[in-house]
């Protein structure tokens, strides 16, 4: 039996290939479309910020060609990890748009072909190889423009079977195709995965450059080398245009991508295609786009060279139904002070079993829009845009809520992504005499407490508001708290309250005031109450 090689393995890779179904894209609704753009592109947004694991990367690419349309490359820690986001894209409206016509399962790998001594005794390599090792075990998606992939195998042939040569002379030939690969350095970045035991190749091999005919140039001159001319077994190439995930609209509707100069490997695309919802038309035009104005809310959002080798661098040197249960909907560019200090709220809320979630990937998300329109005006409209908001499987609630001691309504639209939160935003915009948007006025911003009240307790409840309200007009730094009632439901209200500054609110918060409203409250809720954070 030939010696076999060592081997380390590191994260695990993903390529998860997506035809469009381009007859029922044309067939569908613009509404439809939009949505389902919405939905794609925060499921890309979210996977390339990492938001569903603690490591990886992900990139998404425009394939050529009629194999496939798009390329979503995922590299994670774990196989379970790898699992979750291909299985979260089938939860996306536009995954009802695609068919996976192939896909490639792998694992980092480096082997012993080239540095033997490493696996003998890897604590006493210097520290440049050890840093060398630890990148390849843990690739990260570089910043290029085009990414090729293709499977392959060692040949195991009646003339030529490479596990059948002696491994010196194996080690010697992955040598000479490494020195070739060499000469690209800086222009190919490659990640090499195996694949033995996962998928039908027995390697993955993935080109990332700038320049697409130097993946065509690296692949053509390694063809020369040994290694590949008697040895190497190669399946479907496969070439593709990384776009970031605002432009999924642009892709699908034929335009140039990037549209916009951007750094592709920051995760800004959310900021971009749902940010500007408020005040934003909802009707889009064409199939969609990156920008959630004219979206259905329906979505969300060593050694060796790859050519015939197990490790090859030939490019490197060295929820519920109550609104109760939501989050509000915050901005996408919360600073790492602002989460700090939502932190501390959080814990202090804590301490009285409060519910206050994260400000981001929360089950369900809110948009709270406030209008000076009568009441029985804003709700009929409102009941016809909840009937459009039902025929969507993301939408959990439309309800128009009255402010109890001034003339003041809001309309809360709660989603199980926040891109679809987002997106409903531009819709209720154009609802009549809306005046703000929570989040919009000056100070702190808006934050809100949402409670479900025993029927027997209600007149209680509204009394002690009565009361706490009548304090807070004493607090520094207070602007207006009011208690909103819906109007199909009495029992189901919230609590909206500005601040001046985020410290005046915290000092409402630590107050005996507040400890002895929340105790009496035990009493009277059905269930613990829900901090929002509507900032």
């Amino acid at each position: 039996m030939s010696e076999v090689p060592p081997t380390d393995e590191g994260w695990f890779v993903l390529h998860d290939f997506r035809t469009v179904d381009w007859d029922a894209w044309r067939e569908a609704p613009t509404h439809r479309r939009e949505a389902a753009v919405g939905d794609g592109v925060e499921y890309l947004r979210k996977h390339e910020s990492i938001a569903d694991a603690e490591e990886g990367s992900s990139a998404v690419f425009s394939v050529l060609g009629h194999k496939a349309d798009i390329l979503i490359t995922h590299f994670r820690p774990t196989l379970d990890a790898l699992s979750r986001a291909e299985r979260q894209f089938e939860q996306t409206t536009f995954a009802g748009f695609t068919t996976q016509p192939t896909s490639y399962v792998s694992v980092a790998e480096i082997s012993g072909y080239t540095t033997p001594g490493y696996f003998e005794n890897p604590d006493a390599a210097d520290e440049g190889l050890r840093q060398y090792m630890q990148g390849k075990l843990t690739p990260e998606i570089p910043n290029k423009d085009y990414a090729g992939f293709y499977p392959m195998s060692k040949r195991r042939g009646e003339t030529y079977n490479w596990y059948d040569l002696p491994i010196d002379e194996r080690a010697e030939m992955m040598e000479a195709h490494a020195e070739t690969g060499k000469e690209y350095a800086g222009k190919i970045k490659q990640v090499i995965a195996s694949s033995v035991g996962f998928d039908d190749y027995e390697w993955g091999v993935t080109l990332f450059a700038d320049d697409p005919t130097d993946i065509k140039d690296i692949v053509y001159e390694m063809r020369f080398d040994e290694v590949s001319a008697k040895y190497g077994e190669f399946g479907t190439f496969y070439i593709g245009q990384r776009f970031p995930p605002a432009d999924l609209g642009a892709l699908l509707e034929g335009k140039a991508i990037p549209t916009v100069e951007q750094d592709v490997d920051a995760p800004t695309a959310h900021g971009e295609a749902h940010g500007h919802a408020h005040g934003d038309s909802p009707h889009g035009s064409g199939g969609g786009g990156g920008s959630s104005h004219g979206q259905s809310p329906g979505g969300a959002s060593a050694g060796g060279s790859a050519h015939g080798t197990e490790d090859a661098d030939h490019s490197d040197s060295r929820s519920t139904t109550s609104a109760d249960t939501t989050q509000s909907d915050t901005s996408t560019n919360t600073s790492t002070n602002t989460n700090t200090q939502d932190s501390e709220i959080r814990e202090q809320l804590a301490e009285y079993d409060i519910y206050a979630g994260q400000p981001h990937g929360e089950d369900v998300y809110a948009t709270v829009l406030y209008s000076e329109a009568t009441t029985d005006e804003l709700f009929s409209e409102v009941e016809g845009l909840r009937g459009n908001f039902d025929h969507y499987g993301t939408h959990v609630k439309t309800a128009v809520y009255e402010a109890r001691n001034r003339h003041r309504n809001a309309v809360v639209s709660i989603w199980e992504t926040q891109s679809a939160a987002e997106t409903a935003a531009g819709f209720i915009s154009e609802l009549p005499d809306v005046v703000s948007r929570a989040g919009e006025e000056s100070g702190f911003g808006t934050m809100g407490m949402f409670y479900t009240v025993k029927s027997e307790y209600r007149g209680e409840f509204n009394d002690t508001f009565d009361t706490v309200g009548g304090i807070l007009t004493e607090m520094d730094g207070h602007q207006q708290t009011d208690l909103m009632i819906n109007l199909e439901d009495e029992n189901d209200m919230f609590i909206s309250s500005q601040w001046d500054a985020r410290e005046d609110a915290m000092s409402f918060f630590r107050s005996d005031e507040f400890s002895e409203t929340v105790e009496w409250g035990r009493d009277v809720l059905s269930e613990r109450p829900r901090h929002v954070f509507l900032a």
